[in-house]
C-alpha cells in the first residue's frame, strides 16, 4: 500500500524534500511523523532499525524541527570509535590524562552544548561508557577524562541502533535503566522490503543521480527486472539497492535493465526472496490444488442443478423414462490434512432406475417410497478407493497422470494407494 502525495501532510512533504527521503510507503511516513511530532519536546528519542535503512535521516529531521536547530548538530558513529578512546571522544580530556594526551581536548558533550548528539550504533558503546552516559541523561553533568571537574552540558540526546535492544539488556550487555532513558520516545524504521514500490522509486532515483553525477546515461528498468526489485529482500536495504544500482549505472549505462540483468549484480547464491514471496511460492502447489477443487465443486454444483432441472422437466407427469436420465459422475476432494494436503475423494455414483422426486426429503421409485438406489450405497472407503483404481486404469498405472485426472497432488494419490492397498 502506498499514500498518495495528496494525503501526505505538508510538514512532512517538506521534511521528504529537505533531506531527500524517497518514499510514501505507510510505515515511512508514520515514523517521519513520529520525528516531526517529538522534535520540538526536549525527550531522548531511540530509532531502530535494520541497517541500511536509512536511521541516519530522523535524527536530522529531529534536529531541523526542534528549537535547536540553529545549534550543533554531532553525529558520533559508537561503533566506529576504539573503547579505549571512546569515553575521551565523548567527553574530553585533560593533558596528560594518558599516553598521546599533549594537549586538553573538548568532547562531543561540550561541544555541542545547546544542540543535538546523534549516537549512531549505541548498542556498541562499553558498559563504563553507558555509566556516564547515564549521568548526562539523568542531570546534564560529566566530567572530562583525567580530571575532577564536573561540567554541565545542555544537549539533546538521539540514538540508533539495529540491535535488539531487549535482548541486549537481558544478556547484561546494555544497561536497562540506560535503555529507558535512551528510549523515552521510539521511532521504527520500516525495513525496505516492506515498503513496496518505494523501492522502485529509490532504484529510479539513484540511477538518475548517478547518471548525473558522472554525466553518464541513466539505466532505466523493464517490467521483469521492477518484479525482481520488489521481490528480493535486501537484506542490505536502501544501502544495498544503491550499491546495486550504482553498479548498473556503471557497467550498464544506458541501458534498460531486465531481470536477467539484474540478477546478475545481486550476491551469488543469495537471491533471498521477500517473507510474502516465499510464502506464495512455498503454498503454490497446495494453492493450485484448492483452485482446481473449488472450480471443480462449481462445476458438479452447475451439474446437479442442471439434473434437478432435467428431472423437474421430464417428471411433471409422475415418471421419468430411464432412457432421459443423464448420469452425473464427478470428482471432489473433502476437508485437507494438516499439511494442506486433499484428504478424501468422493464419486458421485449415477442413477440407474427411473426415479420422480416427491417433495424435497425423498424419491420415489414406481409410487413407493424408496431410497436412490435398491443397494446400500457404498461407503466413502469404498467409493474412493475404485475412484482411484479406475483412475490408475485408465492411466495405464501412471501415478503422475492419475493425480492431474483426479486434481490431486501425486504424493496423495500415494498415499491413498499405500493407504488402501491398491496393486498397480
Amino acid at each position: 500500500m502506498q499514500l498518495n502525495l495528496q494525503e501526505i501532510p505538508s510538514e512532512i512533504v517538506q521534511a521528504k524534500q529537505r533531506y531527500g527521503i524517497v518514499g510514501n510507503a505507510p510505515g515511512l511516513i508514520a515514523a517521519i511523523s513520529r520525528a516531526i511530532q517529538v522534535a520540538p519536546i526536549d525527550l531522548s528519542v531511540l530509532v531502530t532499525g535494520e541497517s541500511g535503512t536509512g536511521k541516519e535521516f530522523f535524527p536530522k529531521i529531529i534536529h531541523g524541527f526542534s528549537p535547536r536547530k540553529h545549534a550543533k548538530y554531532i553525529a558520533v558513529n559508537c561503533g566506529a570509535i576504539p573503547e579505549g578512546t571512546i569515553d575521551s571522544e565523548l567527553f574530553g580530556h585533560e593533558k596528560g590524562s594518558f599516553t598521546g594526551a599533549i594537549s586538553s581536548r573538548k568532547g562531543y558533550f561540550e561541544e555541542a552544548d545547546g544542540g543535538t548528539i546523534f549516537l549512531d550504533e549505541v548498542a556498541e558503546l562499553p558498559l563504563t561508557t553507558q555509566a556516564r552516559l547515564l549521568r548526562v541523561l539523568e542531570s546534564g553533568e560529566f566530567i572530562k577524562v583525567g580530571s575532577s571537574t564536573v561540567q554541565r552540558s545542555n544537549v539533546r540526546i538521539v540514538a540508533a541502533t539495529n540491535v535488539d535492544m531487549v535482548k541486549s539488556v537481558a544478556e547484561g550487555r546494555f544497561r536497562e535503566d540506560l535503555y529507558y532513558r535512551l528510549s523515552t520516545v521510539s521511532i521504527h524504521i520500516p525495513p525496505l522490503r516492506e515498503r513496496g514500490n518505494d523501492i522502485v522509486l529509490l532504484a529510479r532515483k539513484f540511477a538518475a543521480d548517478f547518471a548525473e553525477r558522472y554525466s553518464m546515461p541513466a539505466v532505466s528498468f523493464d517490467d521483469s527486472a521492477r518484479a525482481m526489485l520488489l521481490r528480493y529482500r535486501w537484506p542490505g536495504n536502501v544501502r544495498q539497492l544503491k550499491n546495486v544500482v550504482e553498479q548498473l549505472g556503471l557497467f550498464e549505462s544506458g541501458r534498460e535493465i531486465d531481470a536477467d540483468v539484474l540478477g546478475s549484480f545481486l550476491p551469488a547464491g543469495s537471491f533471498n526472496y521477500s517473507p510474502v514471496a516465499m510464502h506464495a511460492e512455498s503454498s503454490h502447489e497446495y494453492s493450485t490444488e484448492r483452485d482446481a477443487l473449488f472450480g471443480m465443486i462449481l462445476r458438479m454444483q452447475r451439474q446437479i442443478e442442471a439434473l434437478n432441472a432435467r428431472i423437474d422437466e421430464l417428471g411433471r407427469d409422475g415418471s421419468i423414462p430411464p432412457s432421459e436420465l443423464r448420469e452425473v459422475e464427478d470428482v471432489a476432494t473433502m476437508g485437507a490434512d494438516d499439511d494442506g494436503s486433499p484428504r478424501s475423494i468422493v464419486k458421485f455414483q449415477p442413477f440407474s432406475s427411473p426415479l420422480r422426486r416427491d417433495g424435497i426429503y425423498g424419491y420415489e421409485a414406481g409410487g413407493r417410497e424408496a431410497s436412490m438406489s435398491a443397494t446400500p450405497p457404498a461407503t466413502l472407503e469404498e467409493t474412493e478407493r475404485d475412484t482411484i483404481r479406475k483412475a490408475l486404469e485408465r492411466n495405464g498405472g501412471k501415478r503422475k497422470d492419475a493425480a492431474k485426472e483426479l486434481n490431486i497432488s501425486e504424493r496423495t494419490l500415494y498415499r491413498k494407494i499405500k493407504e488402501y492397498g491398491i496393486e498397480m
